[in-house]
């Protein structure tokens, strides 16, 4: 006799401060919601020492200890969490109709609703010194890290608008920036080009790459070369920023939900309802402007809202 498929209100992929939120907000709504965590449980914050700018810790709070502390507040109002990665879905396109989902390839559960908080994934450059210093003065993001080096000289490897703009957010609280970019020219507006070559301290290095991030337990220097001679270079530095793009966790959505063509999920006006109905998409997944810890969680809470007011609808049907 084969084993009854689980029937659930609400199910959460991802547990990022995004999905966290939409539970919290759909547990007290009594939507009963499960979120299954993924590979990565707590999602990119998990990899961060310090938060200092989230509302509400006035002393900053370590990444790990924050997510700790979210699922904690969310399983107090009934969520369930359970570690296990959703590695298929099938999205019913009726108003009303029940979602399928796959976890770990092998058990089924259903759905009436389905909110979205993957995430996105920021792409390094696998370099192995650079994965040995991510925590230690390597990030992928100036907004959330530039504070810690204030005063200090880093680096920043990229080209396009995002790089841009973080190179000039870091020349107002660093001594210096030294921009790598790999090819001879950057990728970015000519406006955000402007932007950057109008200030002082940042020094563009045009052809180069990096070679090796330098130091034991935190980032000490950088070794760049110059991929068109084969010279090398050394900078003492004591942070290394990796502006080269994120890739939004969507694979499995691809044919049913729609994206765009890097993958980020599309959602309708000021909602987080996607093309299918009773699937929204919340955090990084569908933000590629601000990709902040607390707008991820906002747009958690605009989830379980938009769940919430679903279910509600289709009741008094």
């Amino acid at each position: 006799m084969s084993e009854a498929i689980e029937r659930i209100k609400t199910l959460i992929i991802g547990s990022g401060p995004a999905g966290y939120t939409a539970a919290i907000y759909a547990a007290r709504a009594d939507l009963k919601p499960v979120v299954y965590t993924g590979m990565e449980p707590g999602g990119q914050l998990t990899t961060t020492t310090e938060v200092d700018n989230f509302p509400g810790y006035p002393e900053g709070v370590d990444g790990p200890t924050m997510m700790v502390q979210l699922q904690q507040q969310a399983e107090r109002f009934g969520t369930q969490v359970r570690i296990g990665m959703i590695t298929e879905v099938r999205f019913n396109p009726e108003v009303g109709g029940i979602h399928t989902a796959v976890v770990d390839g092998k058990t089924t559960i259903e759905a009436e609703t389905v909110i979205i908080s993957t995430g996105a994934t920021a792409k390094y450059l696998n370099i192995p010194s650079e994965q040995k210093l991510r925590g230690g003065g390597v990030s992928a993001c100036a907004v959330c890290d530039g504070f810690f080096y204030k005063g200090q000289e880093v680096a920043i490897v990229g080209a396009g608008d995002t790089a841009a703009e973080e190179a000039s957010y870091l020349a107002n609280i660093c001594s210096k920036v030294t921009m790598l970019v790999r090819k001879g020219e950057m990728r970015a507006s000519k406006a955000m080009q402007h932007r950057v070559n109008s200030l002082d301290n940042i020094e563009v290095k045009y052809f180069t790459e990096v070679d090796e991030v330098l130091g034991d337990q935190v980032v000490e220097g950088l070794r760049m070369v110059n991929n068109q001679t084969g010279e090398k270079e050394e900078i003492s530095i004591t942070g290394l920023f990796i502006a080269i793009g994120h890739k939004p966790n969507t694979d499995i959505f691809k044919g049913q939900l729609d994206m765009d063509e890097t993958g980020y999920l599309f959602t309708k006006g000021k909602s987080t309802k996607t093309n299918m109905p009773g699937v929204f998409a919340c955090g990084d997944v569908q933000d590629k402007e601000y990709r902040q810890a607390v707008t991820a969680a906002g747009t958690g809470c605009m989830a379980a809202l938009d769940a919430e007011r679903y279910l509600a609808a289709l009741e008094s049907e």
